[in-house]
C-alpha cells in the first residue's frame, strides 16, 4: 500500500471517529453524523480504500478505542443495541465498492449510497428486534417506528451533503 492511502486511511478513521462524536438529541432518538462520515469516506476515498478506511474503523472499535458514538467502544459497544448498525457500515461500504467498481459515475455513487443506507437500516432494524425485542408484540412495524422513520430525513441530508462534497472534493484527493 501506498504511503498515501495509508495517510488517507488514517485520516478518514479519524474522521469517521470524530463524525461519531458529533450527536444531536431528537426527541427519543440521538442523530450522529456517523453515516455521514461512512458516505464521504466512500465518496472520496472509493470503494476499495474507503471499505478498509471503515474496516480500521471498525477495528479500533472492536480493541477499545472510544471511536463509536457517546465515546464508545469494545465489543460491547459492537454487540449493543446498535451493533447491528456499525455492522451495516461495512456492508454499506461493500455496496459501494461492489457499485462503484462495475461503474463509476456520480449518479452511480448516489445509488450505492442509497442502497448502503438501506442496507444498514435493514441491518440494524434486524439486529434490533433479533436481539432487543422480545414478546409476543414485536412487529416490524414497531421496528422500523423505532429504528428507522426518526432518522430518514437526517439520513438523507446527510447522505446528500456527502455526495455534494465528494463531487466538488475528490478532485482534490488524489
Amino acid at each position: 500500500m501506498k504511503a498515501k492511502n495509508m495517510a488517507l486511511c488514517g485520516l478518514f478513521t479519524a474522521v469517521l471517529t470524530v463524525c461519531a462524536w458529533i450527536s444531536v438529541p431528537l426527541g427519543d432518538s440521538v442523530i450522529t453524523l456517523q453515516t455521514f462520515g461512512i458516505f464521504l469516506t466512500l465518496g472520496l476515498l472509493g470503494g476499495k480504500l474507503g471499505s478498509l478506511t471503515v474496516l480500521v474503523y471498525l477495528l479500533l472499535g472492536a480493541v477499545g478505542a472510544p471511536v463509536f458514538s457517546a465515546f464508545r467502544g469494545g465489543l460491547g459497544a459492537i454487540l449493543g443495541t446498535t451493533g447491528g448498525y456499525i455492522f451495516g457500515f461495512m456492508l454499506t461500504s461493500l455496496v459501494y465498492w461492489l457499485l462503484t467498481s462495475c461503474r463509476d459515475t456520480p449518479y452511480i455513487r448516489l445509488l450505492a449510497m442509497i442502497l448502503g443506507l438501506l442496507l444498514c437500516y435493514g441491518c440494524g432494524s434486524w439486529w434490533y428486534m433479533t436481539h432487543y425485542l422480545t414478546g409476543g408484540t414485536v412487529t416490524l412495524g414497531l421496528v422500523l417506528t423505532k429504528c428507522v422513520l426518526p432518522y430518514l430525513v437526517p439520513d438523507a441530508c446527510k447522505l446528500a451533503l456527502a455526495w455534494l462534497l465528494t463531487r466538488r472534493l475528490k478532485r482534490f484527493v488524489y
